[in-house]
């Protein structure tokens, strides 16, 4: 089912980057949207489930997350047989839900993820997480 913009169901935008989120949000809104902006990914699922108030009618998401599973996100939307998803993409995904976890300690990190931290420092800075507010690094 499409939804359009003249219905009053609610947007949800996704974004790790607030102020983009912020952006499209106000761009959205111009349709007289009720439009919600979250840069966390577990209240954005909270919001999607229906857990916390009316489902959106519409999902913008930003697909550069960290802890986006993009195969799961396919096979949601029904996608058959999607390619494996390269190993880069989920070691990134690791880091970055392994530095929540330890509220952006590296040197716990490291130890959890079973590598040095030099070796993580360097994968880090590899995968741009060094300045990713949602890790807290």
């Amino acid at each position: 089912m499409i939804t359009t913009m003249t219905e009053t169901r609610p947007v949800l935008v996704v974004s790790g980057d607030r102020t983009r989120a912020e952006h499209l949000a106000e761009a959205l809104r111009g349709d007289a949207s009720v439009v919600t902006t979250e840069t966390r990914g577990s209240a954005a699922a909270a919001l999607v489930a229906g857990t916390q108030g009316e489902t959106p009618g519409l999902l913008v998401l930003d697909l550069s997350l960290p802890e986006l599973d993009l195969q799961r996100l396919r096979e949601a939307l029904g996608e058959s047989a999607p390619p494996p998803e390269p190993l880069d993409a989920v070691e990134r995904r690791q880091i970055a839900a392994m530095l929540r976890h330890t509220g952006g300690n590296r040197r716990k990190a490291a130890q959890l993820l079973g590598l040095a931290r030099s070796t993580l420092l360097a994968k880090i800075r590899r995968y741009g997480l060094e300045t990713n507010s949602d890790t807290e690094v």
